[in-house]
């Protein structure tokens, strides 16, 4: 009787000495490689040649380009050669924004998105995997053109990117245009170089202005500023945002000088808001915004008093609060006296409610404790009143014919600014009292 051969699925039979050394027919040849034996032998796509291989990348769209870059180092370095070439960023980015109908801008956008996700592919894999002069290359070829031109906005490309993603990107960017280094140099030359303009221009069109939201403005701003000491910190923001000459200078002097427009202060004032917004950002509290914008205000010598109290109007009532209560803390009650006449003023110029300035000093007014600093408060407000409608007065009967009308206008409107003021505290303190009275 034979005996049957048991039937052993899924389990390996280990060959006999003399199978070991008996070959009777070929195996077939192995066709997956493992990790160790491709660094020693080459991968499947090393053998293919490259001109072949880049006609397999030529029919894959961008977004297929992203998944396959992530398969191995190889093919990623082997894709980042590809994109870096000429001919692919002809073919791939686009030059001509301005698409007759929705639909194409529609395919545009996307297109950029998917943009976005190789860009993103390549910055959290290159850098663990690819050299700096290769990740550079990468960078520029996909982003600029020809002598420098940003050809995708920044922002379309890291759409979508969490915080640490971004602070790479913003590592990188300041490695490959020198940026820090460059700052550094605009700061500690004199006030009215032109690479001021060049600085502005860059930082703005590029990282701030094209944020959508305001935590985003934020976080790229806080990287430019945070670097820096205070008074530097101060420095960049006025270079960033303060008002621009007819000339296309920054107004320096200006600020000095005379009062300006609130259009001139208003960059700046939208700036401050966006650092005040969100004070819980890593190195940045209320007190750093504070001293920042008390650096500000001294620059390059200090602000003539009208600018200082439009700014704060134009900061909101939270900043100003902030700021002035912090002065009343350290008992300087001639300066926020003055800064509170002034926004009384600008208040009438430029139209504000009177009784907003009304509620202002209420506030500041509960900062102190006792009924005798209170009453010494609001005592120094009045002399104040007092003291700057006599300048005004002083400097009209001084000045030339054509000062004398325009600080002859401003001590008009001063007059009303201050009856407007009045009338409103004591209709407010009436209320109060009646208001007492009924709860009796």
């Amino acid at each position: 009787m034979v005996k049957k051969e048991a039937v052993n699925f899924g389990k390996y039979k280990w060959p006999t000495k003399s199978q070991r050394y008996k070959k009777t027919h070929h195996e077939p040849v192995r066709t997956i490689i493992t990790r160790s034996q491709s660094a020693s032998s080459g991968s499947f796509f090393h053998r293919v040649p490259a001109e072949v291989f880049d006609m397999i990348l030529d029919k894959l769209s961008v977004r297929d380009i992203s998944v396959l870059s992530m398969v191995s180092k190889d093919i990623t370095r082997t894709v980042v050669d590809y994109i870096s070439t000429l001919a692919w960023r002809n073919k791939t980015v686009i030059q001509h924004f301005h698409q007759p109908s929705y639909l194409e801008q529609k395919s545009t956008i996307e297109h950029y998105k998917t943009l976005g996700i190789l860009t993103k592919v390549f910055f959290l894999f290159c850098i663990a995997l690819i050299t700096a002069p290769h990740l550079s290359t990468c960078f520029k070829h996909i982003c600029y053109g020809q002598g420098g031109v940003l050809l995708i906005p920044l922002q379309t490309l890291i759409a979508g990117w969490d915080e640490l993603e971004c602070h790479r990107v913003f590592n990188f960017l300041c490695e490959l245009t020198n940026l820090l280094q460059k700052i550094e140099a605009v700061i500690t030359a004199k006030p009215g170089w032109h690479q001021e303009l060049q600085l502005r221009l860059f930082c703005r069109q590029v990282l701030l202005d094209p944020r959508p939201s305001q935590l985003e403005r934020q976080f790229w701003l806080v990287q430019l500023l945070k670097p820096l000491p205070m008074v530097s910190q101060a420095h960049l923001l006025f270079i960033l945002y303060g008002p621009l000459r007819p000339e296309g200078t920054l107004g320096w002097q200006d600020l000095v000088e005379r009062g300006l427009p609130h259009v001139a202060l208003w960059d700046l004032a939208k700036a401050i808001l966006v650092l005040f917004d969100q004070v819980e950002v890593k190195g940045w509290t209320t007190d750093s915004m504070l001293a920042v914008l008390e650096e500000l205000t001294v620059i390059p010598q200090p602000w003539h008093v009208e600018n200082v109290a439009r700014l704060l109007v134009l900061c909101g009532s939270n900043l100003c609060y902030t700021f002035l209560a912090s002065k009343a803390l350290s008992g300087r009650l001639t300066e926020i006296s003055r800064l509170i006449v002034y926004i009384v003023l600008v208040c009438e110029k430029d139209g504000y409610h009177m009784n907003w300035p009304v509620k202002l000093v209420q506030q500041i007014s509960k900062v102190f404790s006792t009924a005798p600093d209170k009453f010494c408060f609001i005592q120094e407000l009045e002399n104040m009143f007092s003291e700057v409608t006599r300048e005004f007065f002083e400097f009209s009967v001084a000045g030339n014919h054509f000062d004398n009308r325009e600080i002859f206008a401003t001590l008009s409107i001063l007059l009303d600014a201050s009856a407007h003021f009045h009338a409103n505290f004591i209709h407010m303190f009436l209320q109060q009292e009646l208001h007492r009275f009924k709860e009796m």
